[in-house]
């Protein structure tokens, strides 16, 4: 498997002259904020001051878990397959706000356990029927983990545009991603652990304990692509593949809540600079998740208390990105609205 080379966008010269460009603008100084910040890092990922973004999508993966049988989800494993159909019926509330925005919405069978044939609107990527449960045995072999990440990539390559959100679904993937927190950002599991689709603390804790039984069992593991296959999910793997491939292809990625972090998280010890590329679009109101971006040195751009996943927040975060996108090419400079730069 070859992963895909990226470039960090650190461009001294680039960024002077992008930082010229904002603050030549009809306002004082910094007064646009986190706008003027994601101005400069488009300017700074497509290599330009003529910033634009063409043809925004949204990737929502789906896959089922087998660690659901050890009782660790409120909600049965039918509900992923339930809710892909909801998805292709343009039900949920991803469909709701990828209208509103514009974003295109592409719908991703990772892992499910059902059979939905060939459907309108659904990508068949799947490569398994849900993962093995990580607390018997690795969750999947390192062939299927490959076998993901690279479909992951595929399929980033084929999505036009220049800007990709990452959304998933899955019951009990709130789990692996508190496992995979837990290995590669090295928090405590009471800290990655959190209610996901409504657990009571009684629930909270028999998933802690879940996830520190497997911790011992499956004994010390370093390459993030191995604790990716141990305790990871096909959605979450081919996540990873696909924003590694966004990153390498100079797109900018709009990074969703809890589950969709910990994709990226392994993602960025694979690849660092992918970093460079990311947006992060709010703060999960889902344990771990404030955790997870600290380890990241990452600044959400909203706190909405969400924790539905479905790339959601990375849908209600675009406008703000396109806002980003306006004001730089549209806005006024000093010079051409005859506007004295000393009263600012």
């Amino acid at each position: 498997m070859q992963i895909p080379h990226i470039a960090p966008t650190h461009d001294a010269a680039l960024a002077q002259r992008l930082q010229h460009a904002i603050d030549n603008k009809t306002k004082p100084v910094g007064s646009l904020g986190r706008l003027e910040s994601l101005a400069k890092q488009l300017g700074l990922i497509q290599r330009t001051a003529d910033i634009e973004i063409r043809d925004p999508a949204i990737l929502v993966f789906a896959g089922d878990h087998g660690v659901v049988a050890e009782g660790v989800s409120a909600y049965p494993q039918d509900v992923t397959w339930q809710m892909v159909e909801n998805f292709l019926a343009n039900g949920a509330a991803i469909n709701v706000f990828a209208r509103q925005t514009g974003c295109a919405l592409h719908v991703v069978d990772a892992g499910v356990n059902h059979d939905f044939g060939v459907r309108d609107g659904l990508i068949d990527r799947k490569v398994a029927p849900g993962t093995a449960n990580f607390a018997q045995g690795p969750a999947m072999t390192q062939a299927q983990c490959a076998q993901a990440l690279e479909r992951g990539m595929a399929l980033a390559r084929d999505v036009p545009g220049n800007v990709v959100g990452f959304g998933e679904m899955g019951i009990g993937n709130t789990t692996a991603a508190a496992a995979l927190m837990h290995k590669l950002a090295g928090v405590p599991v009471a800290d990655c652990v959190g209610a996901g689709t409504g657990l009571t603390p009684e629930g909270i804790s028999r998933k802690q304990q879940v996830i520190e039984a497997a911790m011992a069992k499956h004994g010390t593991l370093c390459d993030p692509l191995a604790v990716l296959a141990t305790f990871g999910g096909f959605e979450i793997a081919m996540m990873a593949g696909a924003m590694l491939q966004s990153a390498a292809d100079r797109k900018l990625l709009l990074i969703d809540g809890f589950i969709t972090t910990s994709a990226l998280l392994v993602a960025a010890q694979v690849q660092p600079a992918i970093l460079d590329y990311c947006v992060f679009a709010h703060a999960s109101h889902e344990n771990g998740h404030a955790r997870m971006l600290a380890k990241l040195g990452a600044e959400p751009l909203l706190h909405l208390d969400l924790r539905l996943g479905e790339g959601t927040g990375a849908a209600l975060a675009l406008p703000i990105v396109q806002a980003a996108v306006s004001f730089l090419r549209q806005m006024a400079t000093f010079e051409s609205a005859a506007v004295s730069q000393q009263c600012m």
